[in-house]
């Protein structure tokens, strides 16, 4: 294939410099819509502009997650619709990139059963792009490379979709093989980025003013793993630390068998690092846990927690929970429930066990019923709201210091926004405050944010 400037200065000649529209959807993580943003990158590098409406469209592309079999579907059901889209409008390009592409079964079945799809675009292909459009438009009825690549073009442009807030992946793929989790099979092994090259981005990011600074990867924990011990993630948090200007560094996701107290240390003691960690437990019974493959137990769990509560009781903690495992008992979900309780998280991302073709959880014999796992959902969720109803209280007479995202939903002069805490705050102000920080004086609690007032200076 041809080199990426290769390729697109021979699109543009074709073309005459303006090959049209392009939609580009994402679907699933952060890091997807990371990828999405170089996608639109590379797409306006060519010389496509950009549109949100599917119709004016001259390229379709759909970056996909394979997270869940229903994503999958759903995305095979809009492509499906496309091809009356393509009946009106036979120059249409349609593509599909992300996730899905890395199977080799979605691949074959997007060969088989939908010609209307002119482009497959793997994880690691994005720079391919061009290249793919090139091949397409010289007559291939199907461009695609689903190649794993270790090279991460550095170079590949990225529009980015807030002027505020970037996200910025630090590695790829991922090595832990949850017994539940596609990731390892359609990202690859962990493969971290050069810190260099990550400090360099962050550097130009906040120099142009960006304010949150968010560094994705599918475990982060692991970061440098695979550099020969040339650094660790905490060590790269204190170099990004160290970096001039007024800016909040968060992180997401850890995983607790990897959350060292060196981890913990730079947290405390980095003043830009956000004072949250995003800690999946996914359940609280040590069973549930060993059969998942999550490398560490219920109790193992809760000893980052006390860590972390010593050196601050009111730490914000979040987590991400699984609801009805295969097999899992009545006692193995009152495990959860205990551990919910213990923690007190501010906030959890809970979810009904999916099977997922391509695990090994998906071969597990399962005899808790449907309704069973609602049940436990529906309960679980009260217990939390419960929770988080009287835990958000402890910041009433507080002063936060909050990231101003945008206007609040239901209240009319009002905006909102994150803490240091990722707690969302709402508070009335004016419009000119978005993407600024202000600092906020809390006088409410609900069970999913807490209201303020602004302060002045001399307050």
């Amino acid at each position: 294939m041809l080199k990426s400037a290769d390729a697109i200065k021979r699109l543009r000649a074709l073309n005459g410099g303006a090959p049209g529209l392009a939609y580009v959807r994402s679907f699933g993580c952060q890091l997807n819509v990371s990828d999405g943003e170089k996608i639109k990158g590379v797409l306006r590098e060519i010389g496509y502009g950009l549109t949100e409406d599917e119709n004016e469209a001259d390229l379709i592309i759909l970056n996909t997650c394979a997270v869940r079999e229903s994503a999958e579907d759903r995305v095979f059901g809009i492509v499906g619709s496309m091809k009356k889209l393509k009946e009106r409008k036979p120059s249409l390009i349609i593509g599909i990139a992300g996730c899905m592409t890395a199977q080799s079964h979605i691949a074959e079945k997007i060969r088989k059963s939908y010609p209307q799809v002119d482009l497959v675009v793997g994880t690691s292909a994005i720079r391919s792009l061009p290249g793919l459009l090139l091949e397409h438009m010289e007559g291939a009825a199907l461009a695609e490379d689903i190649s794993e690549y270790d090279d991460f073009s550095e170079a590949v442009p990225q529009i980015r979709e807030s002027s505020f807030k970037a996200s910025v992946p630090i590695m790829f793929g991922c090595n832990n093989f949850c017994t539940y989790c596609i990731v390892p099979y359609v990202r690859g092994r962990e493969r971290s980025r050069r810190p260099e090259d990550i400090i360099s981005e962050v550097e130009e990011l906040v120099k142009k003013g960006y304010k949150e600074i968010m560094l994705l990867g599918q475990n982060v924990n692991s970061y440098g793993n695979d550099l020969e011990g040339e650094i660790t993630f905490p060590e790269l948090l204190r170099k990004l630390n160290a970096l001039e200007g007024d800016f909040i560094i968060r992180f997401m996701s850890s995983h607790p068998k990897d959350a060292s107290d060196e981890l913990i240390d730079a947290i405390f003691s980095c003043e830009k690092v956000a004072k949250h960690l995003h800690l999946p437990v996914q359940s609280g019974s040590s069973e549930i846990l060993r059969r998942m493959n999550r490398r560490y137990t219920a109790e193992k769990y809760l000893g980052i927690v006390r860590k972390i509560r010593e050196r601050d009781p009111d730490f914000s903690l979040t987590t991400d929970l699984i609801v009805g495992f295969p097999d899992e008992t009545n006692e193995d979900y009152q495990a959860t429930l205990d551990i919910i309780r213990e923690v007190k998280y501010d906030n959890i991302y809970s979810f009904i066990y999916s099977k997922r073709s391509g695990t090994k959880a998906a071969e597990m014999p399962d005899s808790t019923t449907d309704e069973e796992k609602s049940c436990r959902m529906r309960e679980l969720l009260e217990v939390q709201r419960e929770i988080s109803s009287e835990h958000y209280k402890r910041f009433i007479g507080r002063t936060m210091r909050v990231l101003v995202d945008g206007p609040a939903k239901k209240k009319e002069g009002w905006l909102t926004g994150k803490s240091s805490e990722f707690i969302i705050v709402e508070f009335p102000g004016d419009a000119s405050l978005i993407g600024q920080f202000v600092n906020v004086r809390i006088t409410g609690a609900m069970n999913w944010a807490v209201t303020g007032e602004p302060v002045t200076k001399g307050d």
